[in-house]
């Protein structure tokens, strides 16, 4: 089927219509994201910093531009100026340094914290007490430059629906526990950034807001 086609199939089973949609369009080229652009996707994916800034030039302004990967500091500046929402701030250390790029490019930038809530020990995020701290801390209170939106996750890679189930639920649990804190005004959680191509149906059901889709629209992932 064709990225259009795909798109069409994707739409037709969400659970919740509310739900966003982000083309995860990494390693793929910009006629790629040009043809899912043509069918009406505007929120596009990117994990890596080099390979979204070659691509956001050579395409339309109207893109919104979610980073999703793992991002080191050093690398903030490079998005700071475009970037629409950065998904993966795993780390206080990291959100000072968006504020920071935030307040050079002049623009407050939206963040999602991200939780570790897989069993697999590789995946990143930040763990319970490590979120108490960033969001109730005094550091947060002093960044004019970034606003967080809610939280991001990505559940155990397995067929076991169960865990899928369990991980995206506690997000979504964590996020409701944390809404009844007194939050500077720098946070209001909104968005629970949780599913991908194999487990998004479970993750709308379980209060997803933005479901990060690649390979059920673009076909399998190209290697380089």
């Amino acid at each position: 089927m064709s990225i259009k086609e795909n798109l069409n199939h994707i739409k037709n089973t969400f659970s919740s219509p509310d739900c966003l949609l982000i083309a995860v369009s990494k390693t793929k080229p910009v006629s790629a994201i040009k043809e899912a652009y043509d069918a009406g996707i505007r929120d596009f994916g990117e994990n890596k910093v080099q390979e979204m800034a070659e691509k956001a030039p050579q395409l339309p302004d109207d893109i919104r531009w979610h980073m999703i990967g793992h991002l080191q500091r050093n690398k903030v500046k490079f998005i700071s100026p475009f970037v629409y929402l950065i998904h993966g701030v795993d780390s206080l250390r990291l959100l000072e340094q968006i504020n920071k790029e935030g307040q050079k490019a002049d623009r407050v930038i939206s963040c999602l914290l991200q939780i570790h809530i897989a069993k697999e020990e590789t995946k990143f995020g930040l763990d319970e007490q490590e979120l108490k701290e960033i969001l109730l801390g005094d550091a947060i209170r002093k960044m004019d430059h970034i606003h967080i939106g809610g939280f991001m996750g990505m559940a155990t890679y397995t067929e076991d629906t169960d865990t899928i189930r369990e991980e995206f639920s506690y997000l979504r649990t964590l996020m409701d526990q944390f809404k009844l804190d007194s939050l500077p005004q720098q946070v209001n959680l909104k968005e629970l950034s949780m599913g991908m191509s194999a487990d998004y149906l479970i993750a709308q059901e379980e209060g997803s807001t933005m479901v990060r889709i690649g390979s059920a629209i673009f076909g399998a992932r190209d290697t380089n």
